[in-house]
């Protein structure tokens, strides 16, 4: 029945998983189900893949996701229309400023001004973009594929 109603949806909001298709994108979309037996709403995930020829999604990107008026291929049912959030990048749509978990990013400065900034915190002003560590200690841009084998050492790029 998600597959149904996903189906009828042209523009979706979904987040990045990752993928073993080439040139496609792995994508979790959250449906609110009513139950009419309790009389409420339950979410539902739904896992959808859509084109992405130039590879521009990483696994937890926040993706606006258009529906293909035909399909590409048996899985490929939609299209990558924007990249609304990068993973740890995440901007309030009101306001316009930058989020962290639940609070602004200058509410967070503004405490460290009033009682002082730990030497050891993270500084988001100096911090460099996501992507910068590709190769040494973020291997999102690594291809994945899918294990079929169980081995005595950990694969890390296999979903």
């Amino acid at each position: 029945m998600a597959a149904v109603q996903i189906s009828k949806l042209a523009s979706v909001l979904a987040r990045c998983l990752p993928s073993d298709v080439k040139n496609a994108a792995k994508f979790k979309v959250k449906l609110v189900e009513f139950d009419q037996n309790l009389n409420m709403h339950f979410a539902k995930h739904v896992t959808v893949y859509a084109n992405d020829p130039t590879n521009a999604c990483k696994p937890g990107d926040v993706v606006l996701i258009d529906k293909l008026p035909k399909k590409l291929t048996k899985h490929i049912t939609h299209q990558v229309y924007k990249i609304v959030y990068s993973f740890g990048d995440i901007t309030d749509p009101i306001t316009g400023k930058k989020v962290v978990v639940g609070k602004y990013r200058d509410e967070i400065e503004a405490k460290n001004v009033l009682f002082g900034k730990n030497p050891s915190g993270f500084d988001y002003d100096r911090a460099q973009d996501r992507g910068w560590q590709a190769g040494k200690r973020d291997f999102s841009d690594k291809e994945t594929y899918k294990k079929f084998h169980m081995f005595d050492h950990d694969e890390p790029y296999a979903v």
